[in-house]
């Protein structure tokens, strides 16, 4: 029980890291592009472009890093001032400070939360925009002047103690054995941690001086995962026989690796071949001097040779072919002389689940599709016409997770349902979320981070009932619930008050989100002081309402532009934010 509360949290860690730098990957691959272009060396050399290349290395990217890191702490007010504050680290430093703005993005988010909490309720009607920016201002000029002195020496040192060590590896022939560890962190799920935690922030230091980086190469190169489907496609039984040849074209040309993990959960030994795949694979790269001049993400074939660096062209696929190779005869002969049997096979995956805690994609296909209770969520169903919006999630937002969400938009379009389907991070699941559909060993962390939506937990996102049972829940409104009767036409508004336990933030919107907005947040916020109600109230821009926004305040003028932007909430218009009956309407209301 304790060994798999620790893999939930290093997953979660792990997770964490990658966060922070693949929603930025973009960047990193225009810098790449724009270095391997126009530096002197590289294939169309222009001085006046490739100036661009060290203000992105040394300030772009480790901003856009440090930001999205206070972003994920406490929205857009801790990625200002984590971004902010990095600048700290980043002048003090004659390095890349990715590392830096990893620490001190997410720290700073975390700080201004922290404060925010102690003295934002306490600030006076009319003072709330003087408190919101002088309060940043002043913790985002302390933060940069103490990791100008402070943290920044630490960082460099750790940094570049970090770096020695690679280099020393290197140096020393040992590069292919990281792929000893990084194999099997890979299959329990650690794929984005390892590849974009550490990797890339490394291999990008390594791509500025030298112009590529072999790091790049280590976790997406698609050889390991080639090889093992090529084997199951030959040599497996069953259903994964029959499902591994699709399987190693997405893993191959769409770069989705967390495809083929479950393949190796069914029979650890096969460990070995992606093993053996790794360490020849980057053995090969290391021999031809190969790398690239940005992470490749997804771990493709096509986007591996998009951004290879000039005359790393024949290492590179060498590496690959070699990985692929070793994989495929070491999974034949573990395939050939396994001697279980599917339903063997099926026993074996299990064991394997409960020590690793992972369910088998595989497996889950292997079962009978009678056993529909384990992926029942335990929350009352949603009305079929309060879903607009069903969202699939995993770590990193994509591979299979993203599968899922092409897999159910096919049959939603098949049925005529008009509802948005999508995928993404845990961490990144939208408040507006009607439906969350997780793998059963992440619905814990999905219910945490939004319980107030439907949850539906899968064993296999590639192969569950669930799909089909919502499909037929929508189209016939099976919902357990009564529907409700037409309203007749009438001057109130269209929506229904929310229940008051329903009710947990009121949003004052306007323009700017300031002003008499803030003015009108202050009032109602003593008013529920006074009355022991216990809500949250605050003011927005209508631009920036939340999508958990339960009701949202605005003048008459600007109601309908609030209900087209969260037609969720319950809305309330009025004439003048100083002085309206509504708000004494809405706490006689709440106190009942």
């Amino acid at each position: 029980m304790a060994d798999k509360g620790f893999r939930a949290k290093l997953q979660r860690f792990g997770s964490y890291l990658s966060g922070m730098i693949m929603p930025n990957i973009g960047a990193f691959i225009a810098w790449g592009v724009i270095t391997a272009l126009f530096i002197e060396d590289g294939w169309i050399p222009n001085a006046d472009l490739a100036s661009m290349v060290d203000p992105m290395l040394t300030y772009l990217l480790p901003l856009l890093i440090a930001f999205t890191g206070g972003r994920m702490v406490y929205d857009i007010r801790g990625g200002v001032v984590g971004a902010t504050a990095t600048m700290g680290v980043i002048v003090g430093a004659d390095i890349p400070m990715f590392l830096g703005a990893m620490i001190i993005g997410p720290l700073a988010g975390y700080l201004m939360k922290k404060i925010d909490q102690v003295f934002q309720d306490k600030v006076k009607s009319g003072f709330e925009m003087l408190y919101n920016n002088f309060s940043a201002g002043f913790l985002a000029a302390a933060l940069a002047i103490v990791s100008l002195y402070g943290i920044g020496p630490v960082v460099v040192a750790f940094n570049t103690l970090l770096a020695a060590g690679v280099e020393v590896i290197i140096n020393a022939g040992l590069l292919p054995l990281a792929n000893i560890i990084i194999e099997p962190a890979k299959v329990l799920f650690l794929n984005n941690a390892i590849n974009h935690g550490i990797l890339t922030p490394i291999g990008a230091e390594q791509t500025a001086v030298a112009g590529k980086s072999i790091l790049y190469l280590l976790e997406a190169n698609p050889g390991p995962g080639l090889g093992l489907l090529i084997a199951f496609s030959i040599f497996g039984k069953g259903a994964s026989k029959a499902s591994a040849p699709g399987t190693a074209i997405i893993q191959f040309f769409g770069g989705i690796h967390e495809i083929y993990f479950p393949y190796v959960l069914m029979k650890p030994a096969l460990l070995l071949a992606v093993m053996g795949g790794g360490v020849s694979g980057v053995f090969m790269f290391q021999l031809f001097g190969a790398g690239l001049v940005a992470p490749a993400s997804p771990g493709s074939i096509v986007s591996i040779m998009a951004l290879t660096k000039q005359g790393s062209y024949l290492g590179v696929i060498a590496g690959v072919a070699v990985a692929a190779i070793v994989s495929f005869l070491i999974a034949s002969f573990i395939l050939r002389t396994s001697k279980a049997t599917d339903e063997d096979l099926s026993e074996a995956t299990g064991k394997m689940e409960a020590m690793k805690g992972k369910k088998s994609s595989v497996a889950g296909a292997l079962k009978e599709e009678t056993e529909v209770e384990a992926t029942e969520p335990v929350e009352a169903k949603k009305a079929s016409n309060d879903i607009n919006k069903v969202i699939f999630a995993c770590d990193a937002g994509m591979g299979s997770s993203a599968m899922g969400s092409s897999l159910l938009k096919n049959k939603f379009k098949k049925a005529d349902i008009d509802i948005f389907v999508t995928n993404k991070a845990i961490n990144d699941i939208p408040d507006d979320a009607d439906i969350v559909i997780t793998h059963q060993d992440l619905t814990d962390r999905a219910k945490a981070k939004l319980p107030t939506a439907e949850h539906i937990s899968v064993e296999n996102f590639l192969s569950s009932p669930a799909y089909d049972e919502l499909v037929d829940r929508l189209k016939n409104s099976e919902t357990g619930t009564v529907a409700e009767e037409p309203k007749a036409d009438t001057d109130e508004p269209a929506e229904e008050q929310k229940a008051s336990e329903d009710i947990h933030k009121v949003i004052f919107a306007c323009d700017a989100g300031m002003g008499s907005s803030a003015m009108g947040s202050s009032l109602l916020k003593n008013k529920f002081k006074k009355a022991g109600i216990d809500i949250f109230v605050t003011n927005k821009a209508i631009n920036d309402i939340p999508d958990d926004a339960d009701i949202v305040i605005t003048h008459k003028d600007l109601t309908d532009r609030a209900k087209a932007k969260l037609p969720t909430a319950e809305h309330i218009s009025v004439e003048n934010f100083l002085n309206s009956p509504a708000y004494d309407a809405l706490i006689d209301r709440l106190k009942k």
